[in-house]
């Protein structure tokens, strides 16, 4: 495997020279950038394996910043580093297209696990981009993060919503554990993330409504099943 080359993107000199130090001495390639304008200008001319994102930057913000790279990159896996800690902003990040979010004050042991996970499932998730699939009648781009019915307009699916169909749709008419779903797109089964994963389910239903032979069926207390 490839040295993994890693964007920090982090305003505070002091925290971003203890990071970078520490991620280079564990092998990681680093590249640094102040703020979110020149964020987005390396990422556009360089190839990155995940970024660290502080939340508030100068000219750019995290949550606009990651949008942004969305546009661009659909699986890049993406850590948010921030002291805004309101469960608003936490759903915020996510729905960015964020994958985690650390809260400071942190250790930096937790970090170098964050990292480590973040890559491990990036690298499983993304060995393969299938291309269009069909879901009932909809049809279903992941690398694309589209879902489209016929000649109606294409939906624009989240990053996480694209995971969670993908990962419903690889294992249609069988039942996914809703633990196994947690730990792999989240890497934790906690409450919260419990929560959030119920949001997306919601999202997705909406989204597959107009073809009745499309269901997200779920067993109470053991997890979901896509039937198309």
């Amino acid at each position: 495997m490839e040295q993994a080359h890693i964007l920090l993107v982090e305003d505070e000199p002091f925290l971003a020279q203890v990071v970078v130090d520490s991620l280079e001495q564990l092998q990681y390639q680093v590249t640094h950038a102040w703020d979110g304008h020149q964020a987005f200008g390396l990422f556009r001319t360089h190839r990155f394996s995940l970024c660290i994102i502080d939340v508030m930057l100068p000219t750019i913000d995290g949550f606009t910043l990651v949008e942004k790279i969305r546009q661009l990159d659909q699986s890049i896996p993406i850590l948010y580093l921030t002291a805004r800690t309101a469960t608003k902003d936490i759903m915020e990040g996510y729905r960015s297209g964020g994958n985690d979010y650390l809260k400071k004050p942190f250790s930096l042991q937790e970090l170098f696990l964050r990292i480590k996970e973040l890559l491990r499932r990036s690298y499983s998730l993304t060995a393969r981009l299938p291309d269009a699939v069909f879901i009932g009648q909809y049809t279903f781009v992941a690398h694309q993060q589209s879902l489209q019915l016929h000649n109606k307009g294409a939906i624009r699916l989240s990053h996480r919503e694209t995971q969670l169909l993908q990962l419903l749709y690889d294992h249609q008419n069988q039942i996914v554990e809703r633990r196994h779903i947690l730990l792999t797109l989240w890497g934790d089964d906690s409450y919260f993330n419990g929560r959030t994963l119920d949001v997306f389910i919601t999202k997705l239903r909406k989204h597959l409504k107009l073809d009745p032979s499309v269901e997200i069926l779920t067993l109470r207390g053991v997890g979901y099943r896509l039937v198309c």
